[in-house]
């Protein structure tokens, strides 16, 4: 069995690559859900919902986020309410844009989760429906929040409203995830952490992707006790982040935006960092830093990195 610590983006490509070497049934995703947030009376679980659009060929690769051949009726029939919307209403924003097609998928879940269903069992209904033979588990059934303290006036707002609401633009000092001290696992996350054969930690922010993961109950303890069969793929590539603010995040909270840094933040959870040839030179300091390194190509743009990718990441704890 292998299994993933995933964040959005970057986790599921790295994840379309692993499912085209192994077999679907033995690869487990576990799956960030302090993104998550409410609108319109609706549960969005970003991170759930890239991975099973990704793997399942249906994501919208030309914006990058959401469904293929999506519309916006929904959000445009909103835009005529933003006149006389009363200040300090939420109702009917459009800030967060929700494709009509796109809205399916959090209906269902609204709804399943108002009839009593855990976000774990939902997370398994729908990737069957789209079609998906791995095991994807949210990190916990319970409420799960990323916090993030404002640098220019300390204001503590919501993940979503940092990340698309201000376009992640803005400078933070703190982050908080809150509900982690009465979270507890999802139902066979321990336990796929501790059989796994392989533990790939995704090139998702380590931060507020990672981070939410390892602040539930027993996940970091676990993961450290995997340590020697675990490898982390870095998401710092030249010293910058190829999608979203790792890069800044790293630095303003006090670490350095390298790989360096990167394997800093690992080298308890992972025994062996696998990095960019662009990032070669640095392939000693990683290892002084404590992890084992391994240079290939990890900017998964192009057919068949992804897949070459696994490899090596895989090769380097079982070989």
């Amino acid at each position: 069995m292998i299994t993933v610590l995933c964040g959005g983006v970057g986790a599921a490509r790295l994840l379309t690559g692993l499912i085209e070497i192994a077999d679907q049934a033995d690869v487990v995703a576990i799956v960030n859900t302090a993104d998550d947030t409410e609108l319109h009376g609706l549960h969005i679980s970003p991170d759930l919902d890239t991975i099973l659009y990704t793997l399942s060929g249906s994501s919208n690769t030309e914006l990058g986020w959401g469904l293929a051949g999506e519309t916006w009726a929904a959000m445009e029939a909103l835009e005529r309410f933003a006149a006389v919307r009363p200040p300090g209403s939420t109702a009917g924003g459009t800030w967060f844009r929700l494709g009509d097609r796109d809205l399916a998928t959090h209906l269902y879940r609204t709804h399943r989760r108002r009839e009593g269903a855990s976000s774990s069992v939902i997370a398994d209904e729908q990737r069957r429906a789209f079609g998906l033979g791995l095991r994807i588990l949210p990190v916990t059934d319970d409420p799960l929040a990323t916090m993030l303290q404002l640098a220019d006036d300390g204001t503590e707002i919501a993940f979503q409203d940092y990340f698309v609401g201000r376009h992640h633009s803005v400078a933070v000092t703190g982050v908080r995830f809150d509900g982690a001290e009465a979270a507890r696992p999802a139902p066979g996350v321990i336990e796929a952490i501790g059989d796994a054969e392989v533990l790939v930690i995704a090139p998702s922010n380590p931060i507020v992707s990672i981070g939410p993961l390892l602040a539930v109950a027993g996940v970091r303890a676990a993961v450290e006790a995997r340590r020697d069969r675990s490898v982390a793929i870095s998401p710092i590539v030249g010293g910058a982040a190829l999608k979203g603010p790792a890069d800044r995040m790293l630095v303003e909270l006090g670490h350095e935006s390298s790989v360096v840094g990167v394997a800093r933040l690992y080298r308890n959870l992972a025994s062996t960092l696998v990095i960019d040839e662009v990032d070669a030179a640095l392939a000693p300091a990683v290892q002084e830093a404590g992890m084992h390194c391994v240079v290939t190509r990890t900017i998964m743009k192009e057919p068949g990195v992804a897949a070459s990718l696994c490899r090596a990441a895989l090769a380097a704890v079982t070989s």
